[in-house]
């Protein structure tokens, strides 16, 4: 039998078909009837945002690639025009989906309780009066048209900007003209009928809704006098926004940076979205004017830019939303002792959302009061508005103590955020570094210096996610806070890394990328290869793209192994194959919770290496991010771990089984008869705290083949 070359391009899925997948499963959940119905309205709105950022980042850099007549091939053998070509003809149809699942579903079940998005069409006159009063007040002093001729250039579109495209003719010349008028994304979206038909008597709970392009096409007279208005067409574009930043020549960085996110408005038009009836000759204005291919344009017969659709969710109707809940604070912080006695005597490890994300504050804040802290080192990536976190740092620094801040600029779409806080930071006297040149740092980090009676003592806070307390209530994540010695040296020798000239190589428990962190995954990986059949290995991760990685997981399949891989959004490995995967097992769990957390587990015969933290298995996180995964080593700490990836193992509502063809199965679909479904996300959040039992012992992992081969006492033949 020939050896079989695991480098061969049918070994792989495509990342941007994976990704495309991916999507498709979170606007398969705006169907689930079990979402409250403004829910489902949300996974909409997030689908569309996702694709919206997919355009804006991953097409347009194989468009970049195109141009530049770069014909490199991932591992998967797609050129990058061959991707682009795979992309739309996918993503065509995924788009006239999502609309479908808007007219034909979540519209109609809206109005069905009271929510009502009208067309200006469906209104009565007076309501059509009522809101070209509401025009002539609110919307009209806002417009500005702006015409398109020999003597006035075409305007330019702003990314993401919804704007109509108007036909007016001049009567005193039968001449034809093209204008653009903007609607402006500094009113709501969906203007709301019921304050301006007070008279109108309605149910309870009733409102009526009207999108705003709508309310400016309807009163077009006004912003062209004189002129007859023949029609107007809704248009919407994305463009390029993946910066490229040259650091090495940038004599400042966060200066470079808003250079760079002024640019990003100028960026290269990458899609054209566009209503189906919009005739051929203004197709060819925008087609030619905004420089874009016909494959680039996407026409639909509904509302464009669904992302809209959050508005509906901030409505005040909580029987159409998930229900609220309190998560849990783990009993040795509720003793009302002091956090750093506490962390003397145990640590802490959190399951965000599951689990409160106020512990993570209240020792940033503790640290920041506590007169024996010397001083306060972390890591900044994603920060949301009025973070808690910024202002203990802040806090801190009026107190005296020594406060070190990495604040990661290039953390894509938050770039605007990160560099007003930095420049607070800075205000308050904060040290603010702004990390490596040629590598984001994404890792979660930080450390505590504080003088006791013994002497110093480090305490250290570690985290697959954000000091983010909005996304601490929506993504799960993992953190472990700690006083543990080796960790808060290995915590200091990574800062003095990213604030310095150190290039500390030898790490005492972290893994860090792009130091140590690829050759200590291929080892846990080649430890459970050796051990063929009596070895496990589970992933739980955002995406797997690393060929390198991949390779060694087709290897310990190859060699027996029984590999679980939770990944959430894209992967390129492709599961069952004979020979070479049919010992993985690929799930995606998209549910109310977006799964953020990462754990790496490897069995080592009942001994377990178990490591969590930042980095997923992709190039980027391991080659171009300083990334940070840390031991789970406390035995409770690591039962609560194994806990963890049992329940999403046995995962039947929310999971979804990659085939090895690429697709993604419904893990529901394939229960069997007398099986009762479960929702690992909604065990997390309800079922540990009361007495309801999951239909698994959640302290044993699935068996390997060689467990179960002991437990039958046959005798299991090596590999080989």
């Amino acid at each position: 039998m020939s050896e079989i070359d695991l480098k061969n391009p049918s070994l792989y899925i495509n990342r941007e078909l994976s990704n495309i997948e991916f999507n498709r499963r979170v606007l398969e959940e705006c169907e689930n009837s079990d979402h409250p119905l403004l829910e489902r309205a949300k996974f909409l709105a997030i689908f569309s945002t996702n694709m919206d950022e997919f355009f804006m980042v991953r097409v347009s850099g194989l468009k970049q690639q195109v141009l530049l007549g770069i014909t490199d091939r991932p591992a998967d053998g797609l050129t990058p025009r061959e991707q682009l070509v795979a992309i739309h003809r996918t993503v065509t149809q995924l788009f006239a989906q999502a609309t479908n699942r808007w007219l034909n579903m979540i519209q109609p079940a809206l109005a069905d309780v009271g929510i009502h998005t009208l067309n200006h069409s469906d209104l009565k006159p007076r309501q059509q009066k009522k809101l070209a009063a509401y025009f002539e007040q609110e919307i009209f002093p806002v417009l500005t048209p702006l015409v398109f001729d020999p003597t006035h250039p075409f305007p330019h579109i702003s990314n993401l900007s919804l704007n109509l495209a108007v036909e007016v003719r001049d009567p005193d010349t039968d001449e034809i003209h093209f204008a653009r008028v903007k609607v402006p994304d500094t009113l709501p979206r969906l203007v709301p009928l019921n304050p301006l038909d007070p008279d109108e008597l309605l149910p309870p709970a009733t409102q009526k809704f009207i999108w705003l392009e709508q309310v400016i096409a309807a009163n077009l007279e006004r912003l062209f006098p004189g002129m007859d208005v023949r029609a107007a067409y809704p248009f919407r574009i994305t463009r390029n926004t993946d910066m490229e930043i040259q650091e090495e020549e940038a004599d400042d960085l966060l200066l470079t940076m808003e250079e760079n996110l002024r640019q990003r408005h100028f960026g290269r038009v990458v899609r054209l979205e566009i209503d189906e009836d919009t005739p051929g000759s203004i197709r060819d204005i925008l087609i030619n004017n905004l420089k874009v291919g016909t494959t680039d344009v996407y026409a639909t017969n509904g509302p464009l830019g669904l992302s809209s659709l959050w508005e509906l969710h901030k409505l005040e109707r909580p029987e159409l939303k998930d229900e609220g809940f309190q998560p849990s604070v783990p009993s040795a912080m509720r003793t009302g002792d002091s956090i750093f006695n506490v962390l003397q005597r145990t640590n802490v490890l959190l399951h965000t959302p599951f689990d409160s994300f106020l512990p993570v504050v209240d020792f940033v804040e503790a640290a920041a009061e506590d007169p024996n802290v010397l001083a306060i080192k972390q890591t900044l990536y994603r920060l949301g508005p009025n973070p808690p976190i910024v202002r203990a740092l802040m806090k801190a620094r009026e107190n005296g103590k020594q406060v070190a801040v990495l604040v990661e600029l290039k953390a894509r779409f938050d770039e605007e955020s990160n560099i007003e806080w930095a420049r607070a930071l800075e205000r308050a006297g904060v040290h603010v570094a702004y990390g490596l040149i040629g590598l984001k740092t994404h890792c979660k980090l930080c450390l505590v210096v504080r003088r006791e009676r013994e002497g110093i003592r480090r305490y250290v806070h570690m985290a697959t996610g954000n000091y983010n307390t909005i996304t601490a209530r929506l993504y799960t994540d993992l953190g472990l806070i700690t006083s543990d010695e080796e960790m808060g040296a290995d915590a200091s020798e990574l800062f003095n890394y990213l604030t310095g000239y150190s290039k500390q190589v030898n790490y005492r428990k972290f893994f860090v990328a792009p130091v140590n962190l690829r050759e200590n995954l291929l080892r846990l990986i080649e430890q459970e290869t050796a051990l063929g059949k009596q070895g496990r290995i589970i992933i739980k991760a955002n995406s797997l793209v690393d060929p390198g990685i991949i390779r060694a997981l087709y290897q310990a399949s190859q060699a027996g192994v029984q590999i679980d891989l939770i990944i959430r959004g894209f992967c390129c490995l492709r599961p069952g194959i004979k020979g070479v995967s049919e010992n993985i097992r690929v799930t995606s769990i998209v549910g109310r919770f977006l799964e953020h957390s990462r754990i790496y587990y490897f069995h080592n015969l009942g001994k377990p290496d178990i490591y969590a933290g930042s980095a997923d298995p992709m190039p980027r996180n391991i080659n171009r991010r300083v990334e940070v995964l840390f031991p789970i080593e406390d035995e409770a700490e690591r039962q609560q771990i194994i806990t963890i990836l049992v329940t999403y193992l046995h995962d039947t509502v929310k999971a979804h089984l990659l085939q090895s063809d690429g697709r993604y199965l419904p893990a529901i679909d394939q229960l069997k008869e007398g099986e009762e479904p479960f929702n690992s996300q909604m065990w997390l959040l309800n079922g540990r705290f009361s007495n309801e039992k999951p239909p698994f012992d959640p302290h044993l992992l699935p068996l390997t083949d060689a467990d179960k081969a002991e437990k039958k006492d046959v005798k299991v033949k090596e590999p080989g």
